[in-house]
């Protein structure tokens, strides 16, 4: 499979597909307002109790933020309008299934294997392989959506879940309109995702950063006690749980997200006999993946690119996260807790399983290997695609930029061995 190089990356050439979606668009007035994003949901499902109302301070914050960037396209407000409506109708059939089945709350998370690391180091594939040992419950992209039927859809006897059936038609739009950004970042239906997706409904976590541009939100985010967001995630992964409870499918959950990195005290807090593996890679690696990534996307959702003001965002996010893990990473002890650096990942991916489950006391058994050696087999090709030019197209070098992190590999000597 041939390398990508996005040579059009600051000034997009649109393709055919590109330019008539934008022309379909452009006349569209999309109202991001919080009261009729909630109106719409309550017709949705037909519910209208919302449980606690302090997410609305939040949604607010989210609207009124995006309402306000002017740079948006009619297709980014719209998909940013979307991703609020499912949230919110989440929200109300979530809290409809605490309030009909109050036993939820009796089941219990226990000893789920996390995987804790920097955007674009390691952890979406170190997720999907564990996903692939089929005595460890995950989540895939189509649940993590829309973890509740609609009361119209549940038990309708349809041979494709309309909940997965919505999710690979938006897996095939983003082929045709963004198809680097699909072989970057893998969005088909049964991709194993982050449930990080799961505090959407409590409109919550650094996950909107992702979405868009949003200084106001991450301001937000870093002055609000994540714990109770936390919780809200741990709720909804009883629920998935309970709902499959009359079914073969298992209870341990293997689990990643980025955000874990700087919420290690929450963490720890809410799933208190974890085993959190820590994926390590050079920032400067991370970084350029994810600005080209999100600059990439960005011909379609703004009016112009952002390469710029992405560079110092994530940047200063990465940093962050960095730092916030080094003074926490003893929340968890040794003996819930592995480093797993990047390039030893990508050597013997199968083997820092092993090591992983050795922590979690979970046996490496025949059945397990081959599981997950066919997964690696399968999807060798999947990753390390792109080529990336950070001084060329974000204007810094490499190693000017490596100098900021030089704390963090003070404290991980073993990421430059690995150079």
């Amino acid at each position: 499979m041939a390398d990508i190089y996005i040579d059009d990356l600051a000034h997009p050439v649109l393709t055919d597909a590109q330019r008539a979606a934008h022309e379909y668009t452009c006349s569209l007035q999309v109202d991001l307002d919080p009261a009729a994003i909630m109106a719409e949901a309550e017709a949705t499902t037909g519910l209208q109790d919302w449980g606690a109302m302090d997410f609305l301070e939040r949604l607010e914050l989210l609207c009124d933020e995006w309402r306000a960037d002017d740079g948006l396209t009619p297709i980014g407000r719209m998909s940013l309008r979307g991703k609020l409506l499912q949230h919110a109708t989440s929200r109300l059939l979530i809290h409809d299934m605490f309030k009909r089945h109050p036993e939820i709350h009796d089941i219990q998370i226990k000893e789920p294997i996390i995987v804790a690391g920097l955007p674009r180091s390691g952890t979406t594939h170190l997720l999907n392989l564990m996903a692939a040992d089929p005595r460890l419950r995950a989540l895939p992209l189509w649940e993590s959506y829309e973890p509740v039927p609609l009361p119209s859809e549940a038990d309708n006897g349809a041979a494709v879940d309309p909940r997965y059936q919505r999710c690979e038609e938006a897996w095939q739009n983003m082929q045709l309109m963004t198809p680097h950004l699909a072989a970057m970042h893998p969005m088909n239906p049964d991709h194993i995702h982050e449930e990080l997706e799961l505090m959407g409904p409590n409109f919550a976590s650094y996950n909107y950063e992702w979405l868009s541009f949003s200084p106001r939100w991450r301001d937000h985010y870093y002055r609000e006690d994540q714990t109770p967001h936390y919780a809200y995630m741990r709720d909804v992964l009883k629920l998935l749980t309970w709902q499959q409870r009359d079914t073969a499918r298992p209870t341990r959950w293997v689990l990643k997200c980025p955000q874990h990195l700087e919420q290690l005290p929450v963490l720890r807090k809410i799933f208190p006999d974890a085993t959190v593996a820590v994926t390590h890679r050079d920032p400067v690696d991370v970084i350029q993946s994810s600005v080209t990534m999100l600059a990439y996307g960005q011909r379609m959702s703004r009016k112009t690119v952002m390469t710029t003001a992405l560079l110092d965002y994530w940047s200063d996010r990465v940093e962050h996260l960095l730092r916030a893990c080094m003074r926490d990473r003893a929340a968890y002890p040794p003996a819930q807790s592995i480093d797993v650096p990047f390039r030893q990942l990508i050597r013997d991916d199968v083997g820092m399983v092993e090591r992983i489950y050795h922590k979690a006391g979970l046996a490496m058994t025949d059945t397990a290997r081959t599981a997950l050696a066919a997964f690696a087999t399968e999807h060798q090709s999947d990753y390390g695609r792109v080529r990336y030019d950070l001084k060329g197209q974000f204007g810094i070098s490499p190693d000017e930029l490596r100098e900021r992190f030089d704390f963090y590999f003070d404290a991980f000597p073993f990421l430059r061995k690995e150079d």
